[in-house]
C-alpha cells in the first residue's frame, strides 16, 4: 500500500477487521464442532431409548393380547376363537394405523412450501390459477 493510504483511518479499521476475522471464524467453527459432537451423542442415546421403548412396547402388547385370549377362553370359547379375536383386533388397529399414514403422507411433500417457491407455469398450476390458452409473444400481452 502507498503511504498515502496507510494514514487513513478507514484503512486502519479495515486492517484491524481483517486481523480479527480468523479468530472469530475459528471460534465459531470450534463451537460448531463441539455442538455437533454433543448432538451426535444425544442422537445415539435417543436411538437406543427408542429401540428400548419399542421392545418394551411390543412386550406389553404381547402381554395384552395374551390376556385378551385368556379372557376369551375363560368366557368359554375355544383357543381358535380366542386367537381369531386377537387377530381381528390386531388387523383392525393395523388398518387404522395405515389409514393414518396414508393421510399423513400428503403433508410430507411440503405442498404449501412447494407452491410458494414455484415459479412461472408451475406456480400457476400449483396455485390453481388458470393457464393462458394461447402462448404469448411478448411482455405486453401478459395479463396481471
Amino acid at each position: 500500500m502507498s503511504d498515502n493510504l496507510r494514514g487513513q483511518p478507514w484503512v486502519r479499521t479495515f486492517q484491524d477487521l481483517v486481523a480479527v476475522v480468523p479468530g472469530v471464524v475459528g471460534d465459531r467453527l470450534e463451537l460448531l464442532a463441539l455442538e455437533l459432537q454433543r448432538a451426535s451423542r444425544g442422537m445415539m442415546q435417543i436411538a437406543a431409548l427408542v429401540l428400548a421403548t419399542a421392545m418394551l412396547g411390543a412386550t406389553a402388547w404381547l402381554a395384552l393380547c395374551t390376556g385378551i385370549a385368556l379372557m376369551v377362553v375363560g368366557l368359554g370359547l375355544s383357543w381358535p376363537w380366542a386367537l381369531l379375536a386377537v387377530l381381528v383386533i390386531n388387523l383392525a388397529l393395523a388398518w387404522a394405523a395405515l389409514s393414518r399414514v396414508r393421510h399423513l403422507i400428503a403433508s410430507v411433500g411440503l405442498p404449501a412450501t412447494r407452491r410458494h417457491l414455484a415459479f412461472g407455469v408451475e406456480a400457476r398450476t400449483a396455485a390453481g390459477a388458470p393457464l393462458p390458452t394461447q402462448p404469448f409473444a411478448g411482455r405486453s400481452e401478459i395479463s396481471p
